[in-house]
C-alpha cells in the first residue's frame, strides 16, 4: 500500500521542511564533529560552564595520551566547540571551556545519554527520582 501524501511520509523531523535527506546529512554533519574516541568525555569535562587547564583535563581523562588530548582538543577549537585562552606566563598556562555553541550541545547530549541507557535497560535519573 502506498501512503497517499507524499508529504506526510517524507516528514520525519518536527522542523518544517526538513526531509529525510536533509535531516540526514544534519546529523552526519554534526556526528563528524563529535567523533573521535575522547571528544565526548571532553565535553562532557566541560559541560556546565567548567574551564579547565590542559593539566586537569589530562588528569579527568585516564588513559589519555598528551598527544590524542591536544589533538582532540585542536579539533574541537577549529570546529567552534571549544575555546582556548593562552595567558603570557612561564610556564605557560592555558585554559579551555566551551564556546555557546558547545554549551548548547549539552541538553542534545544529555537527551541521547538519556535515550541510549533507556536503550540498554539501564536505569535513568527520571527512573532514579520516581524510586523506580
Amino acid at each position: 500500500m502506498v501512503d497517499a501524501d507524499p508529504k506526510k511520509r517524507a516528514q520525519k523531523s518536527v522542523y518544517p521542511g526538513i526531509t529525510p535527506g536533509i535531516a540526514s546529512a544534519g546529523v552526519q554533519a554534526a556526528l563528524k564533529v563529535l567523533e573521535g574516541r575522547w571528544k565526548l568525555t571532553i565535553l562532557f569535562e566541560l559541560f556546565g560552564g567548567r574551564t579547565l587547564r590542559f593539566s586537569e583535563l589530562e588528569r579527568a581523562i585516564p588513559g589519555i595520551t598528551q598527544k590524542m588530548l591536544i589533538q582532540q582538543l585542536r579539533d574541537l577549537e577549529r570546529d567552534g566547540i571549544v575555546a582556548r585562552t593562552v595567558y603570557p606566563v612561564v610556564p605557560p598556562k592555558v585554559e579551555y571551556r566551551l564556546t555557546p555553541g558547545g554549551e548548547e550541545l549539552c541538553p542534545a547530549l544529555d537527551e541521547l545519554l538519556f535515550w541510549a541507557q533507556r536503550w540498554q535497560g539501564q536505569p535513568t535519573a527520571a527512573n532514579l527520582s520516581s524510586g523506580r
